[in-house]
């Protein structure tokens, strides 16, 4: 495939470079192993068909024909979700992401926020709840990210669950994640059993940014307004205005590839104007 991709989720060259020496060769002997006849579909078309489903939320079964068939799109994703290739391609275009804008891959500060999201009808009741706050039926994302705002954990539980239950569990995964974290700014929601938590199991410290007096609307907060920010790159990919996932890791796998795809795009940038510049008057 060349450089001009054919839908605007797809990759360039440059972009699956960096993502290719991360997939794992396919076989039709035992999907996803070594050995065998070569694979009927490339691995660079499963990806892409993935992060197409990411960006245009339709259902696996409507993925266009020129893609791989749907069950072995959703097979690779479910595939590569469990063995952690997921992981592997994120965290290593994290580090690659964090090099480029000359920090250290080990971050040692960063934000957690947590968002509702209303679950679709595929959502089942044993891992969905009601949000009494923001009124949602759903899930909810707890996100620990980097000063960047880049993700360094994504946990998915039901819309019920309290910011500071989520919060403990998140920042547990996010240090065994990044064992260098030990700052991470929070919003009041986060309480002193938290604080308490991370400070004494984890060695980490949460410092609360408070709201301003008086204020009333959306403010952005300082620090506070990373991992928000981050919320808006995640939703902006239809798939995750809502969960559909049956799954919560699935839930969380589908947040990890809008985020392969938007660091792929960072490191690797397609030539050509960016949808928000103007267009040179002739």
């Amino acid at each position: 495939m060349g450089s001009s991709p054919a839908y605007p989720s797809d990759l360039t060259d440059a972009q699956w470079a960096l993502i290719e020496p991360l997939v794992p060769v396919l076989s039709t002997r035992g999907r996803g192993t070594r050995g065998g006849r070569p694979p009927k579909y490339p691995r660079r078309r499963i990806v892409e068909a993935i992060l197409y489903v990411v960006r245009t939320s339709c259902s696996w079964r409507q993925l266009p024909h020129d893609f791989p068939p749907w069950a072995t799109v959703y097979f690779y994703f479910q595939s590569w979700t469990a063995d952690g290739t997921v992981d592997r391609i994120h965290d290593t275009l994290r580090d690659a992401a964090r090099d480029a804008a000359g920090r250290d891959p080990m971050a040692s500060a960063g934000a957690i926020d947590s968002q509702s999201v209303p679950g679709a009808a595929t959502v089942g009741k044993a891992t969905r709840g009601y949000d009494a706050g923001k009124k949602i039926n759903g899930r909810k994302r707890h996100l620990v990210v980097d000063t960047l705002g880049l993700l360094i954990v994504v946990l998915v539980t039901a819309a019920s669950v309290q910011d500071r239950d989520g919060g403990i569990q998140a920042l547990d995964r996010a240090k065994t994640v990044m064992p260098s974290l030990a700052l991470t700014w929070a919003d009041a929601a986060y309480s002193r059993r938290v604080q308490e938590f991370a400070a004494r199991a984890l060695r980490i410290v949460v410092q609360v940014v408070a709201k301003l007096v008086g204020q009333t609307g959306f403010v952005p907060l300082p620090r506070r307004w990373v991992v928000e920010r981050t919320h808006a790159w995640i939703t902006g990919h239809r798939r995750l205005a809502r969960d559909y996932e049956r799954r919560p890791e699935h839930a969380e796998a589908m947040i990890k590839w809008a985020m392969i795809g938007l660091m792929a795009r960072r490191l690797a940038r397609a030539p050509g104007r960016r949808p928000w510049q103007r267009t040179k008057a002739a």
